[in-house]
């Protein structure tokens, strides 16, 4: 029992570190994808603000994302997943708005050049620094 108690625990603290771990990555990949698009596209204030624009893009897709995920399925069929997509990028949007002027995105276009890009970063941080759970 105590070894499973002990398992438990490590199991935790791992969960704990490669959450820890994937929000920097993603700050990092919303900081840098805001240094290569133009200033008047999109403004992140610092660091910072990158990890906090980066949860609270997550958290927005995670929650209304998925409720607007399930009420255009017969869409997203249509379309071949472009329209979950599209709402990715209405929820950098919608987190553009909540975040005011310390995280900004210009319109519905730099937001889909946005999501690419640290779609792309993302990818390749995970690649590098192997991010995945491997259980």
């Amino acid at each position: 029992m105590v070894c499973n108690r002990n398992q438990l625990i490590i199991h935790l603290k791992l969960s704990a570190m490669r959450f820890i771990i994937n929000t920097l990555l993603t700050g990092l990949a919303v900081f840098l994808a805001a240094i290569i698009l133009p200033d008047s596209a999109v403004v992140v204030e610092n660091f910072g603000w990158a990890i906090l624009a980066g949860l609270l893009i997550g958290f927005v897709n995670a929650t209304l994302g998925s409720i607007l995920r399930v009420f255009t399925f017969p869409l997203n069929i249509l379309t071949l997943g472009l329209m979950s997509f599209v709402i990715t990028v209405l929820m950098v949007m919608f987190t553009s708005w909540l975040m005011g002027s310390k995280f900004h995105v210009e319109n519905f276009w730099w937001a889909t050049a946005f999501a690419l890009i640290v779609a792309v970063i993302e990818m390749i941080l995970g690649r590098v620094f192997g991010t995945k759970k491997s259980d």
